[in-house]
């Protein structure tokens, strides 16, 4: 609705005059009613050459601001302008209504020559006039308009010519029109009309989709349908763009193919085609694919915009302001009704602002109801075969049959104060019957939560942001990254160090929910999952760096640098290497990754004694061949020398190999016995520390044998270690009635943990003083001093009112008992049978008491 009211200006006369004049004071006077800027294009004729020229004018206040491209003055019957060039252009004006202008300055060019002129506010009430703008050359003046044409010399402001060179001058005033209702529920929204001017209401068309699956058309008509085909959602019945579409994959996701869920959202435009599927059944993971392609997000191309907000993706196309949003659960389309308003066809129905043509039929026609009218929007999918249009409708399932279904008690939040900010701008039965349905068709899917984030979603699209998901219990919780946290009200288009100011500065109504960057840390870009404090670089490792900042990635050295593409990088440099030489026989040069410094290997020499071509020589007569491989070579050397025993003769000091852990030597003291040098060895040093609970045993092949564990170590709770050999136990030393022990079994050490378990025990059966433990050192237990002359029997109860003891006592033992035989796992991985005896039940036995005299010690009195 557009409400417009003429201005009360007067028609305005327009004249023109070839008559010159410099520096004149015009008068000019308007009503007390504004008008706003007025802009004209004037036309020139002239006999030979090209003049450009420009003038400005500018009135404030209650005046009539306008500009020209030709240089003027104002006065109170007539404005001219003096030129030096041939160019002469006259514009008389005489505005006359009621009230007064105050003065103002105007500027002017014309060619080379600048004119000013100062307006003297002066009041009359006669008539206004405003003259058309001329250009005139040596031959005479060419006027600029015949009647009836009009133009826009302003925004809302209209000059139409009413006869030869005279215009009225129109303003259009906007008066605030009524708001509507929409059919849909919705809020109308304001829409500037096409002339810039005024604006009126539309209801916007808003069509949403989720569970399995319901659907509120453009007209707010709400059915659910259970079809697994793929179908129109929105399509155009006049085509005005080229190629639009929007359709969905739904899919049955139950095991008994009663209910269908949205698979995959399909947008088409011109020679694009977007698909954002579903990557898990019933959850918000998806992918994007434009024209069966993989693309990252968020992209841009040819008119069409996809990009990630909060828990959605968005498919936005600017021209026809097509807003499209999916998150693997539920859908909504926003489209402009000035633009697809009685234009609409599908499952979404048509925008009509009118639920009665809803259900309408590829025909035309429209259907009893809606779930009838949706089975007829099939498409054709090769992936589908089994689909196709015109088959019999799909009919869903029923939750009425049977006992009657109490539905979850997440549903309940709909109706209750957690949304009831919202209830009056959304109501919210439609999701609650949605609700009702899928807790009770399908309780183990958690569908119900559906409902509840679509009327959330629908909620923060007219203003109301509610936090909705911590009153679930943890039923519909929704898990972000490490990096991120969970918002109810997060920005549509989070601010990220790549953002524009004039996105900074954007001060956004709606919200959304998601996971968004941590306070006090900004997203890096839309396209770089990447939280950071300060805005310096992320490379492709994904990790923030600081301006200045220098690392090393993929082998190459880099600094981040503000300004360009961020990071520069170069060829990683390595440090100088010593050479190695594997001149020796049998070296070879092995390449090995720098634990230091992966990026520069280090160059290494190994032994291959088959590249050995010295052979052992032949000695002569009671002489042998012995070798030994020098320090830093490969192949060995060989001697010759006479053995005695082990040993080879050699000359005095030199060195003798007995074997590799031992260094020895030729010394200069002679062996008595033997007539020859003594050899004196040293064993090669070794460490000999080994950890507690290991001992340094010998090893065949090494000098200094190797650290094994002989006993066991076992870390308490209280973080003490203790060391117990095998079949030692011990109890822990904050704690007696806990057991430690250590047992062998194959050679493999393995320790337990036992808890004793004490009878109960009540401190006042005991005498005061009397309470003590048990050798154990864990339970407590009384302690009596008594003297019994019985063989065999301890009396440890005594009847003061009585004056005796017991005559008579009971022993428990077992009454039944089974062989029983259980399979013991090994450590070595094999399987013994072990048997033993269970006790089944017990029974207490009676056992006589002799007759017993008693004699209280501390009075002096025995018994026998």
């Amino acid at each position: 609705t557009t409400s417009r009211t003429p201005g009360s200006t007067s028609p305005a006369s327009v004249m023109t005059s070839a008559i010159t004049e410099t520096g004149s004071t015009p008068k000019v006077t308007t009503s007390a009613s504004p008008l706003t800027s007025i802009k004209t294009t004037p036309v020139f004729t002239m006999t030979s050459g090209t003049i450009e020229t420009t003038s400005t004018g500018t009135f404030s206040g209650p005046t009539v601001p306008f500009s020209t491209s030709a240089s003027f003055t104002t006065h109170s019957e007539t404005t001219s302008v003096e030129s030096t060039s041939s160019l002469v252009t006259s514009f008389p004006v005489s505005a006359t209504t009621s009230g007064t202008t105050p003065t103002e300055s105007f500027t002017t060019t014309s060619g080379t020559t600048t004119t000013s002129s100062t307006a003297t506010p002066v009041t009359t009430t006669t008539s206004s006039e405003i003259v058309s703008l001329v250009s005139t050359s040596t031959s005479g003046p060419t006027t600029v308009s015949s009647t009836g044409d009009s133009w826009w010399p302003c925004n809302c402001t209209e000059a139409k010519c009413v006869e030869d060179n005279i215009f009225v001058l129109i303003p259009v005033i906007c008066n605030p029109p009524p708001k509507p209702s929409c059919t849909n529920g919705l809020a109308p929204v304001p829409v500037l009309d096409k002339d810039g001017c005024c604006w009126h209401w539309e209801c916007d068309c808003y069509c949403t989709g989720w569970g399995d699956p319901h659907y509120i058309t453009f007209d707010g008509q709400y059915y659910s349908y259970q079809g697994n085909c793929t179908y129109v959602l929105v399509e155009e019945i006049n085509k005005s763009v080229d190629n639009f579409g929007i359709y969905i994959d739904n899919y049955h996701c139950n095991a008994q193919d009663a209910v269908s869920c949205p698979r995959t959202l399909i947008v088409r435009h011109e020679t694009q085609e977007v698909r954002i599927a579903t990557v898990r059944p019933n959850s918000f993971k998806v992918e994007v694919t434009v024209n069966k392609q993989a693309v990252a997000l968020p992209y841009k191309k040819f008119g069409l915009t996809v990009y990630e907000s909060g828990i959605n993706h968005v498919v936005e196309i600017p021209e026809l302001k097509v807003n499209v949003t999916y998150n693997g659960l539920s859908f909504s389309i926003r489209m402009p009704y000035s633009s697809f308003g009685n234009n609409t066809q599908g499952q979404c129905g048509t925008c009509t602002n009118n639920t009665a043509d809803d259900c309408m039929l590829p025909n035309g026609n429209i259907a009893e109801n809606c779930e009838t009218m949706a089975d007829h929007w099939q498409v054709v999918d090769p992936s589908k075969p089994q689909c196709s249009p015109g088959l019999i409708p799909t009919k869903g399932p029923s939750t009425t049959t049977g006992q009657p279904c109490k539905e979850s008690s997440i549903c309940q939040l709909l109706l209750g104060s957690v949304f009831e900010k919202c209830h009056k701008l959304v109501y919210p039965e439609k999701y609650y019957a949605a609700c009702v349905f899928d807790s009770c068709t399908l309780p183990q899917l958690d569908l119900e939560c559906s409902s509840l984030q679509i009327y959330a979603a629908t909620c923060a699209d007219q203003g109301v942001c509610i936090d909705w998901r911590s009153h679930t219990n943890g039923v519909c919780s929704y898990k972000c990254p490490a990096y991120k946290e969970y918002r109810a009200c997060g920005p549509i288009k989070e601010m990220t160090c790549k953002s524009s100011p004039e996105q900074q500065n954007q001060n956004e109504t709606k919200a959304v929910e998601g996971c968004f960057c941590p306070n006090g840390t900004m997203l890096y870009d839309s396209g770089v999952d990447v939280c950071v404090k300060t805005c310096g670089c992320v490379g492709l490792d994904n990790k923030p760096r600081e301006y200045g900042e220098k690392f090393t990635v993929d082998c190459k050295d880099c600094i981040c640098l503000e300004g360009g593409n961020g990071i520069v990088c170069e060829a990683h440099k390595c440090a100088e290497q010593n050479k190695t030489s594997c001149d020796g026989e049998g070296l070879y040069k092995v390449t090995e990754v720098n634990s230091e410094d992966p990026c520069c290997p280090i160059i290494t020499c190994k032994c291959n004694t088959s590249l050995c071509t010295t052979k052992p020589p032949k000695c002569k007569l009671g002489f042998e061949v012995y070798s030994h491989i020098p320090s830093g070579q490969c192949c060995p050397v060989y001697q010759c020398g006479k053995s005695f025993g082990n040993i080879l003769q050699q000359l005095p000091n030199s060195s003798v190999f007995v074997d590799k852990c031992q260094n020895c030597f030729c010394t200069n003291e002679v062996n008595i016995t033997t007539q020859l040098n003594v050899i004196s060895c040293e064993h090669v040093p070794c460490d000999t520390y080994c950890e507690p609970g290991y001992e340094r045993q010998p090893v065949k092949g090494e000098c200094c044998g190797k650290c094994v564990q002989t006993k066991c170590v076992i870390h308490t709770q209280q973080s003490s270690v203790l060391i117990l050999s095998p079949g030692e136990f011990k109890n822990d030393p904050y704690n007696n009635c806990t057991v430690y022990s250590c047992v062998n079994i194959h050679n493999q050490l393995i320790s337990s943990t036992s808890e004793i378990t004490c009878p109960a025990f009540n401190e006042e059966t005991c005498k005061p003083g009397t309470v003590t433990l048990l050798p154990n050192g864990c339970c407590k237990t009384c302690k009596y001093v008594s003297e019994l002359m019985l063989p065999f029997l301890l009396v440890n109860r005594y009847s003061a009112e009585a004056n005796s003891l017991e005559h008579s006592c009971s022993c428990c033992r077992e009454a039944k008992t089974s062989v029983r035989a259980v399979e013991l796992k090994c450590p070595t991985g094999h399987s013994i049978t072990h048997k033993y005896v269970y006790v089944e039940s017990c029974s207490c036995q009676e056992t006589e008491w002799p007759t017993a005299r008693v004699t209280d010690k501390d009075a002096g009195r025995k018994w026998n």
